[in-house]
């Protein structure tokens, strides 16, 4: 069996490509550990710093992963003078795409890994988002990118969530007037904080249908009209008191509700809006 020297470059950090060099040594029953790997090779010096090393190999097959079409044509020519082999993993496929759809390729490095990040942030602001909601623990609140205040029924939790899948972690606080809020929320700044609120008709109204729901008597306390002024009153003397945007839900959907926010923390600098993109 003639020895080969195998060689993989990059521009990323090679995740990918050595996944499928395995995976193809493999099918040969070979095992080859110390596979020649270079990493982040994102300029022409660089990739002929490897080249040279190539260079100087009797028996070799070279994998790459390069997006930018300038490295991978040079990689090209060199192997074509030099007579070696030389295996574009991603190659065939960016070529099919581009033709199947007309569009030409980012030629980003390391966009999986990029896309990677963005899903595990989500992943980790959606759960923050569950693990404060509610007021359940208070700690959340300095830790939180944003605070959402409000009365029982006025969309806290379901616009969370919203947010968390923009990569916002939240943590969501009741108010009601038989217990004060967590002194954290008066710790923090005043900007990362938003209210809500909704009128009282609607209120009865979403009350009594959760009563239902839950198998209650829709005249209970809860969706009594005075109960909802008194909550009302006291939510908005809190939020006067912090000095938080307060916003009304009553004719929003969530997603608007949501882009009210987003444009509100544009202005403050309160988090960083579409994290995703950073």
């Amino acid at each position: 069996m003639k020895p080969a020297a195998i060689y993989l470059i990059s521009d990323s950090i090679g995740e990918t490509g050595e996944q499928v060099v395995h995976s193809i040594l493999s099918q040969y029953s070979l095992e080859v550990e110390n596979i020649k790997k270079y990493t982040h090779i994102l300029t022409k010096n660089m990739l002929d710093a490897v080249l040279i090393s190539i260079s100087q190999e009797r028996n070799v097959v070279v994998f790459y992963t390069l997006v930018q079409e300038e490295l991978r044509q040079h990689l090209t020519d060199f192997a074509e003078k030099q007579n070696f082999l030389l295996v574009d993993i991603l190659g065939n496929g960016l070529a099919a795409i581009a033709q199947a759809t007309s569009l030409k390729p980012l030629g980003e490095p390391g966009i999986i890994r990029k896309m990677d990040r963005e899903y595990f942030n989500r992943i980790e602001a959606i759960e923050f988002s569950v693990r404060y909601d509610d007021g359940k623990d208070p700690r959340g609140i300095l830790k939180a990118d944003l605070v959402i205040l409000g009365v029982s029924r006025t969309s806290k939790t379901p616009l969370s969530m919203y947010l968390a899948n923009k990569n916002i972690r939240i943590a969501n606080v009741p108010l009601f007037p038989e217990s004060e809020p967590p002194k954290e929320i008066y710790q923090i700044s005043p900007t990362k904080v938003i209210g809500l609120t909704n009128t009282p008709e609607k209120l009865n109204s979403i009350r009594k249908e959760r009563l239902k729901t839950l198998g209650l008597p829709q005249n209970a306390s809860y969706a009594e009209m005075n109960r909802i002024l008194e909550e009302l009153e006291y939510a908005d003397k809190i939020m006067k008191r912090i000095g938080c945007l307060v916003i009304d839900v009553s004719n929003n959907a969530i997603e608007e509700t949501a882009n009210l926010i987003f444009d509100y923390m544009k202005k403050t600098n309160t988090a960083l809006i579409n994290k995703n993109e950073s």
